[in-house]
């Protein structure tokens, strides 16, 4: 199970990394969350909802993807801890790269809960920007 796990995760990661957010579904329990841990203004829980609507705004606020660079996988039982770092650049032009480790449960082969650690406050700077200008034209008459 722990093999399969490592496919499910590296998908979803993928999947979140290209904006995809219709195969990222496929990897989700209807009730899976993921919590950021940190300080920042991104950090903090996620729901399901919004893991989906995050993961759609990535393809246009990271057009090149986040191209993980996956440099350990661990899995144990339902657990899959992934340490990786994103080489990406922005809709802006500006360089966005960030570490991350994502600690991973699954349950049934879905992915229920995410721990993710990554620097909130590089996330703040570059990426908060962008999805407050998104927000922005969501709320705009007629868009």
């Amino acid at each position: 199970m722990s093999e399969q796990n490592k496919e499910v995760v590296l998908k979803f990661i993928r999947a979140f990394s290209d904006g995809d957010a219709e195969t990222a579904k496929t990897c989700l329990a209807p009730d899976a969350f993921t919590l950021a841990k940190g300080f920042g203004k991104l950090s903090g829980p996620r729901p399901y909802e919004l893991i989906i609507a995050t993961t759609a705004a990535f393809k246009e606020l990271i057009p090149t993807g986040l191209r993980p660079t996956f440099h350990t996988v661990t899995a144990e039982g339902d657990r899959v801890a992934v340490e990786f770092e994103g080489d990406a650049t922005l809709v802006n032009g500006e360089r966005y790269c960030n570490q991350y480790c994502m600690v991973f449960t699954l349950a049934d082969g879905l992915i229920k809960h995410v721990n993710e650690y990554y620097c909130t406050i590089l996330a703040d700077e570059k990426v908060l920007p962008l999805l407050a200008e998104v927000e922005a034209q969501r709320q705009k008459p007629g868009a």
